[in-house]
């Protein structure tokens, strides 16, 4: 399907997608997989654009060992929300791990997910502490791999906030899949979990069990964030 197809095609189901889907030359078509992705995220893109979140879709081209089907950076004062699922098996493995009958929960909850990442940048929020907070103790480990420690501990927190606002978007617009999506996104944090790593956020999703709150996603996910912090290890 073609760039401008993917855009009628998300129309279609509510949404346009935000600023561009972005091909090198040659690549204008888009693969299947990036389509049930891009079509499964339509809400959440709508979303974004009702919210004058400075988002735009770029697909890599190329395999990128190792790398996330799906992923936020910030250039420019634009987030980019990034398909990296050419090569990549892990794009078709986690719908394949994903229950039946929340494929469609879990597409949108992970384009969430990556929305929480977007408003902490736009925010100028991103790696930092709500007041009353400070840094980990860092002299815990030596001092070679201190920033290294300290860096792996401020992804976690925006891991951990941004899981939440996946589930926040969830509960307010799915909420009949919150509990077996939330069980469903622990199960894959636990999977070859190191403990403490970028991507153990266990201890926001164990305060998220009950559900996130009212308000924006966003908002609504804050206080949860804020008491995780007081706990992480």
């Amino acid at each position: 399907m073609s760039v401008a197809g993917v855009a009628r095609l998300v129309r279609r189901a509510g949404a346009a997608l935000l600023g561009a889907v972005l091909l090198p030359a040659g690549a204008a078509d888009l693969t299947v997989l990036e389509q049930r992705w891009l079509q499964g995220a339509a809400p959440v893109l709508a979303f974004a654009r009702d919210a004058k979140l400075p988002l735009d879709i770029i697909v890599q081209p190329n395999p990128l060992p190792g790398a996330a089907p799906l992923a936020l950076a910030y250039l420019n004062g634009r987030c980019k929300l990034v398909l990296s699922m050419r090569g990549n098996p892990e794009a078709q493995a986690t719908l394949d791990r994903i229950p039946a009958g929340l494929q469609e929960a879990a597409l949108e909850m992970m384009a969430a997910h990556e929305l929480g990442h977007c408003r902490r940048w736009v925010d100028g929020a991103w790696h930092g502490l709500p007041a009353g907070f400070s840094p980990p103790d860092a002299s815990i480990v030596s001092p070679e791999l201190r920033a290294t420690y300290l860096g792996m501990r401020a992804a976690r927190r925006e891991e951990g906030y941004a899981d939440l606002v996946g589930l926040a978007w969830i509960e307010q617009h799915r909420p009949h899949d919150y509990a077996p999506l939330r069980a469903w996104l622990q199960a894959e944090r636990e999977r070859d979990l190191v403990p403490g790593s970028h991507h153990d956020t266990l201890a926001w999703l164990a305060l998220a069990r009950e559900g996130i709150g009212r308000g924006s996603i966003f908002g609504a996910a804050q206080p949860l964030w804020t008491a995780g912090l007081a706990i992480e290890d």
